[in-house]
């Protein structure tokens, strides 16, 4: 009956969009890889081709997804999912969509919507089988908009927000972190056969709702772009067109705020604000939730303050207030730059300042490179401390106005002839006096290095110009720079005498001896691996103390070796001994450390391995040239999440190897390399 009721309110809701779509004139073209290229008309019809293909692909992923968007995960997940579903409704973000839907999209990006909506109901109308939860179906536009926005208040901290405030009792958003990402772009001035370079590379989770999905998007209407996207996004959110490409890198400049309120001791629901009471503003958050089978009802408050979302604990209240929850075009912003056909329109797309975070490294056909540390940023009152917990009593801790883009970080055209970032300073994205300065300490930007940035800035240093193997070799290189810069001094690890601690002289001779690159075939590179994951038990006290002291070396390497003899019964191993890329049934040695340029993080595995989690996520190397981009790409695991699919791991062994594909955008080639050819329905 289910299955019939899904068919029925899919069918129908599709209607208005089917009359126009046809999905006989849309082609989907799978490459040799499994990678979708789709071609259409229109843009929706473009959209509803993505929807249909990514569906075939990981429609479990997007269903989860659109699950979180709808504050409907607690159905599935059960408690595991309350806590999103609870953030949804704190957040006010369906009623913040339902409030500007209409007014603040444009209608072109609507029909959009529409298009990708109607391709993931179509889907899930033909397959019934799949649909994970009853009520996921039939989605709407506005469904897509609520997980976007869930998405970027996300990226603004509100989950760590939220679980500080309640003392950690609200589990962080899962596989929504990330642990750091690459980008840098070359013109004329810097490269040696006078391209264009762009190194799209975002470090993020292998797998899960904010794992690349690559693809080729084209359509009559001047869109025509390679890149990859999210479960749920309906269209390319880092890529490369006919004429530019951006990549994106996680900043960290101040995006959300944390008040404590001065609460009324005779009545706890109000507080003080310039003097009065007022009275926080409270509505239940209906949330269902998954226990031993049954969808049980949970009734839980949800508190509003003049500051916003407002929460009650024996600590005391505390409001939250970030510009990613006042503004619903994150994805519309995004479309904008997949449509730009040179930098002014980029630009222009730019100035919509509505995607509330993300670094931007530009590049285009014209010779023009650009960087900008993108956000939504508070203009605040600098007679208080931004970083700390702020009072909310008062209007003058209550900003209401964002700074202008033209007061961020962002360097245009620089005689240096590159930009680049590796999530460090924003005040450090070049070389020389075109470097931004800091404006405004209340905007929050961090000013660290990294091993990622001072292993750049160590490689092109020698280089003159730079040629095209050299920034490969840039992009892809495992080896540390010749002085670690993690947050803590680790160096005593390496300055221990063998002679002194014979217990443990096997591992201070290998990491004497290592040549600081995580090759898969490094005993180096395996003993630092333990290294960093003991480390990694104790990392609040090493970030407090600055550095570990001689005797805390000694212990993390009798704590590595016990593990190492326990699991393994040797401590010569190699890094791919310990770590493996995983999925299905296979399993490849996995290089890759840490804060590389080509990192890789790891959880726990079985049998004291560890498998790769995050890292080296999608890769696309763009040459600008007369003739057009010359791209390269290289994903993961594959272009299906689908066991039974042949891509499902088709790109492993390249991704080890560092080996990319050629891809095109050219539609007469993608037609004659075509391994199938169909149409979405």
């Amino acid at each position: 009956m289910f299955q019939k009721i899904c068919l029925i309110a899919c069918l129908c809701f599709a209607l208005k969009s089917q009359a126009q779509i046809d999905p006989t004139k849309i082609d989907i073209i799978r490459d040799k890889y499994g990678v979708p290229h789709i071609f259409g008309k229109t843009d929706p019809d473009v959209a509803y081709g993505l929807a249909w293909a990514h569906s075939e692909d990981d429609f479990e992923t997007i269903q989860q997804s659109l699950m979180a968007g709808k504050a409907m995960l607690a159905q599935y997940q059960g408690k595991k999912g309350a806590s999103i579903d609870y953030i949804v409704h704190l957040l006010r973000i369906p009623e913040l969509v339902e409030a500007r839907y209409e007014t603040d999209l444009a209608p072109d990006f609507k029909r959009l919507l529409e298009g990708y909506s109607a391709g993931l109901n179509a889907y899930a109308s033909k397959h019934p089988k799949k649909v994970l939860l009853k009520g996921i179906f039939p989605v709407t536009p506005k469904d897509m908009i609520q997980y976007s926005v869930l998405q970027l208040c996300v990226l603004s901290g509100a989950d760590k927000a939220l679980s500080a405030i309640f003392g950690g009792t609200v589990p962080l958003l899962e596989n929504y972190k990330t642990q750091g990402s690459n980008a840098f772009a070359f013109n004329s001035n810097k490269t040696t056969d006078g391209q264009v370079y762009l190194n799209i590379n975002a470090h993020q989770p292998l797998e899960g709702p904010v794992a690349f999905y690559e693809a080729h998007l084209c359509s009559e209407e001047g869109w025509n772009i390679l890149g990859a996207n999210f479960p749920g996004a309906p269209s390319i959110l880092h890529g490369v067109n006919e004429y530019l490409g951006w990549a994106h890198t996680v900043n960290e400049p101040d995006k959300l705020d944390v008040y404590q309120l001065e609460i009324n001791p005779d009545n706890k629901k109000q507080y003080r604000f310039n003097d009065q009471w007022e009275t926080l503003e409270e509505k239940n958050a209906p949330l269902k939730v998954k226990i031993a089978g049954l969808k049980i009802n949970v009734k839980k408050k949800a508190y509003w303050s003049k500051y916003g979302p407002t929460i009650i604990t024996d600590r005391g209240t505390f409001s939250i207030r970030m510009p990613a929850q006042m503004d619903i075009r994150g994805l519309e912003q995004w479309y904008r730059f997949n449509k730009a056909k040179n930098f002014t329109e980029f630009k222009a797309a730019i100035d919509m300042k509505a995607i509330p975070g993300y670094n931007i490294v530009y590049a285009d056909k014209y010779d023009t490179i650009y960087y900008i540390s993108n956000g939504r940023i508070p203009i605040r009152n600098q007679n208080y401390d931004w970083k700390r917990t702020l009072p909310g009593n008062t209007s003058a801790t209550l900003w209401t106005a964002l700074h202008p883009i033209s007061a961020l970080p962002q360097v245009l055209q620089p005689k240096s002839g590159f930009v680049y970032n590796t999530n460090h300073s924003p005040f450090h994205s070049t070389e020389g006096p075109e470097n931004p300065r800091v404006t405004d300490i209340t905007m929050g930007y961090e000013t660290l290095e990294n091993n990622r940035s001072k292993r750049f800035e160590e490689m092109l240093k020698p280089l003159n110009k730079v040629s095209y193997e050299d920034f490969k070799r840039i992009k892809f290189s495992r080896q540390f720079p010749s002085n670690f810069y993690f947050p803590y001094n680790i160096d005593t690890l390496f300055m221990l005498n063998e002679t002194v601690y014979p217990d443990i002289a096997d591992l201070i001779v290998n990491l004497k001896t290592w040549d600081k690159i995580g090759n898969a075939e490094s005993i180096g590179a395996g003993t630092f691996f333990m290294i960093t994951h003991t480390v990694y038990d104790n990392r609040a006290l090493y970030l407090k103390q600055k550095t570990i002291t001689e005797s805390q070396a000694v212990e993390i390497l009798r704590s590595a070796k016990e593990k190492m003899v326990a699991n393994f019964k040797r401590t010569n191993l190699q890094l791919g001994d310990i770590q493996k890329l995983v999925r299905g049934e296979k399993v490849v040695p996995l290089p890759g450390l840490p804060d590389l340029l080509a990192p890789m993080y790891s959880i726990p595995y079985k049998d004291g391995m560890y498998k790769g989690n995050q890292g080296d996520a999608y890769i696309e190397l763009v040459r600008f040239t007369k003739n057009g981009p010359i791209i390269e790409s290289l994903n993961v695991y594959g272009a299906s999440a689908q066991k039974d699919s042949p891509h499902y791991t088709d790109q492993m062994d390249m991704y080890v190897q560092q080996q990319t594909k050629t891809m095109t955008l050219n539609k007469a080639a993608v037609y004659q390399q075509a391994v199938r050819k169909y149409n979405p329905q």
